[in-house]
């Protein structure tokens, strides 16, 4: 039995939940924990609906709802959401991911612990509305309104430099927004000020009942891409991320790798490609080149990282940049590859994070050189560490290697040096993933604290098995999830092949009507 208006039931309990916590008096912190964590693990369950229900056999959009929001005599903007096989996993990662991220701070949250778990509930619907909101300036407003929280998450209880690692995330990513809203804006101008609904718009421009020059779309391409570009962070606008990663909580981390980077490489799918596939096809070789970089040099730099940290910050580069040159195959192996990669990121990084949080949590150092044979004496610690590890650099049998292969496939199919590059990029990410397990928890140990670490106890088990267990499946039974994403990825190709075919739709509408004009 389908739940009526599930969407904006997932999308918006977070956010009731954080009302109820900020009604809590004082002194209710344990109370407010249990709330939040209880409320989100009930969201993560509703969730599941929408799996269960999810059609694998269409491709446009599933769930819908659609009401008018605002109107005025001017514009209306409408309260429409809807997921597809795109959107649906990165939702449910979203409701996986936050219940884990609240549990993971039970102890290590002391301080404003109500306003800690207000921001995170609140980041939750915010990243929830991003992957569900089809109408252009929802989306816009839910893009936001997710930063304002994780601002506060990094500056009130991040590290040492959090003022300066929150200022420089939320200025990178308004700078890239802000050209997004002059695109939205222009967008629905160019629609005849009818409407900001994202199918729509598409259905008009596939249709060419809607017609953009090849500099309009070019222009509309590039303020989209940089906004998203920010966001996954592709190479060179990657510098905030290591920043951020760094001086944030341990639940900052893993929300801000598991779902945040997820953000800009859904972006590209779900408006970039569909919206201006023309431009994308030309600028497509760049993206590539730049993807390349960012794969090959993220792999470097996390190879010479003395912090643990800041190893996984610089790997979060390399894995993302390997997700956007799937994407940018333009066929389906690589933009299949690309999406199940985006799930399988934000599990494995995610989960090397709270790994990273619970060490530290022991010895209060991150230090690579603090640590050796760690495993003597936290031995379910590195066999959890260890899985994981393997899941990054995509051994068989775990999720990582699913989509990296469909990626690699994809690379090769449109270009054998890009294919090349990034396969040399995948070898580099095991070498320093392997070397930092060497030298954290095998040989003898040598220093003196380390005797005093504790293995993980059962709270820090109950995170850690599930997402292994969601590893597994994914490594061993893929089938579910990729059948899902199958339909709706084939839609965006189609739109890719248009436009491929007709040399660019302004081109070929042109050629068949000299006199078609560009509507404004």
């Amino acid at each position: 039995m389908e739940i009526g208006y599930i969407l904006s039931w997932v999308t918006y309990l977070p956010a009731l939940i954080a009302a109820v916590i900020i009604l809590m008096p004082r002194g209710y912190d344990r109370a407010a924990k249990w709330v939040a964590f209880l409320g989100s693990s009930a969201i993560f369950i509703l969730s599941l609906h929408l799996v269960y229900h999810f059609d694998s056999s269409k491709g446009g959009m599933q769930f819908e709802e659609s009401c008018e929001w605002i109107k005025t005599a001017a514009f209306t903007i409408n309260h429409h959401l809807g997921i597809d096989g795109i959107s649906l996993f990165l939702v449910i990662l979203t409701t996986f991911l936050t219940p884990l991220a609240i549990l993971c701070s039970w102890q290590s949250i002391s301080r404003r612990v109500k306003s800690y778990l207000v921001c995170l509930l609140t980041l939750e619907t915010g990243m929830i509305g991003v992957f569900c909101a089809l109408d252009l300036v929802q989306f816009y407003i839910f893009w936001e309104v997710m930063l304002i929280p994780m601002y506060f998450l990094i500056g009130v209880w991040g590290g040492e430099r959090k003022i300066y690692a929150a200022v420089k995330f939320i200025l990178y990513t308004m700078v890239g927004s802000l050209l997004m809203l002059l695109a939205i804006i222009y967008l629905y101008f160019a629609h005849g000020g009818t409407s900001f609904d994202l199918i729509e718009i598409t259905g008009s421009l596939s249709s060419g009942a809607m017609l953009l020059s090849s500099r309009e779309e070019f222009w509309l391409f590039m303020a989209f891409l940089l906004a998203f570009a920010i966001k996954v962070p592709m190479f060179p606008f990657h510098t905030w991320l290591p920043d951020a990663h760094v001086e944030a909580p341990t639940a900052g981390s893993v929300i801000l790798a598991g779902v945040l980077l997820k953000m800009g490489t859904y972006g590209l799918l779900r408006f970039c490609l569909p919206l201006f596939p023309a431009a994308a096809i030309e600028v497509a070789p760049y993206i590539s080149v730049l993807a390349v970089i960012g794969i090959i040099y993220g792999a470097l730099v996390a190879m010479v990282q003395p912090d643990l940290k800041k190893l996984v910050a610089y790997s979060s580069v390399s894995h993302m940049g390997l997700v956007v040159l799937g994407i940018f195959a333009f066929n389906m192996q690589g933009m299949q590859g690309a999406t199940v990669q985006m799930l399988n990121h934000g599990l494995s990084t995610g989960a090397l994070f709270l790994l990273v949080g619970m060490i530290y949590d022991r010895r209060h150092t991150r230090k690579i050189a603090d640590f050796g044979g760690l495993a003597h004496v936290s031995p379910v610690y590195a066999s959890a560490f260890l899985i994981v590890t393997l899941s990054s650099i995509g051994l068989p049998g775990l999720n990582g290697f699913v989509g990296e292969v469909l990626v690699l496939m994809g690379s090769f199919a449109s270009s054998k040096v890009f294919g090349s590059l990034a396969a040399l990029g995948m070898i580099l990410g095991a070498v320093y993933m392997l070397w930092m397990y060497q030298r954290v928890f095998l040989g003898k140990l040598e220093n003196p604290e380390n005797n005093k670490i504790n293995d993980i106890g059962i709270r820090e088990k109950l995170i850690l098995l599930p997402i292994v267990l969601v590893m597994l499946w994914i490594g061993v039974y893929s089938g579910p999830f990729l059948s899902r994403m199958e339909a709706s990825i084939q839609q965006v190709q189609e739109r890719i092949d248009n436009a491929r075919n007709s040399g660019g739709l302004y081109r070929a509408q042109q050629q068949q009507s000299p006199d078609l004009q560009v509507n404004k």
